[in-house]
């Protein structure tokens, strides 16, 4: 789920299914984050139903796209109405989104978060399983780390761009020079080149901003021995 940039958006049609492509965040808590226009016919279904499914497809580097692994998700979208609700997702969402800061503020958008019911994973041939909510949703507080999110990304960027392109390289197999930091939440780091996204999770947890910084330099610790390998 935090790995996907755009998903698949079903909605209710005046009870007929209606499917679009919409782009996608997610909290820290990993519920996800939609920037959806009141223009959008989406969002009008959202109107009188709320019930939405996403589809957050990995499939893209398999031959056989049957083969990987995808999540169909179900649940309710609400609109974003606390401020600061508002402000973390579109800090979040723009960073992921950087086209979206030109729009983000007009008074015809607004952010959604989507409340997870469960899930459906198909991770391959023969491994499905339906997920429940908790597990599909971090269950510790990110509030800690979500605060001091922005200085950490913007620091990682600033002072530590040869870090970035170590965890790129050598622990994501991603080529390419101008890998940035979009993102650190309790379950991993986002990266993103040229209008691609790479993700790179935690060993464990992290729920503080110190414990982002052990996190982050172990992991620089990490790829940098696989450098030498």
């Amino acid at each position: 789920m935090r790995s996907r940039d755009h998903v698949a958006l079903a909605t209710s049609l005046a009870g007929r299914p209606y499917v679009s492509l919409v782009a996608s965040a997610c909290e820290p808590d990993a519920r996800p984050l939609l920037l959806l226009s009141d223009l959008a016919q989406h969002t009008q279904n959202l109107d009188a139903d709320p019930q939405v499914s996403l589809l957050f497809d990995g499939t893209g580097d398999y031959p056989d796209r049957l083969a990987g692994p995808r999540l169909t998700l179900l649940g309710r979208a609400e609109r974003v109405e606390d401020p600061s609700g508002a402000s973390l997702g579109a800090a979040r969402f723009a960073a992921r989104h950087p086209a979206s800061a030109g729009y983000a503020g007009f008074a015809d958008f607004h952010f959604y978060r989507v409340a997870i019911e469960c899930g459906h994973l198909v991770a391959g041939f023969g491994r499905i399983a339906w997920i429940a909510a908790e597990h599909l949703r971090f269950q510790g507080d990110p509030s800690a780390l979500a605060e001091a999110e922005a200085a950490i990304v913007a620091h990682m960027n600033a002072d530590h761009a040869d870090a970035i392109a170590l965890y790129a390289e050598r622990l994501l197999g991603q080529k390419g020079a101008g890998w940035r930091m979009t993102g650190i939440d309790p379950e991993g780091l986002d990266l993103h080149r040229n209008g691609k996204t790479a993700r790179l999770d935690f060993a464990a947890p992290v729920l503080t901003p110190a414990a982002a910084r052990r996190a982050l330099v172990a992991l620089t610790q990490e790829a940098r021995r696989a450098a030498t390998r």
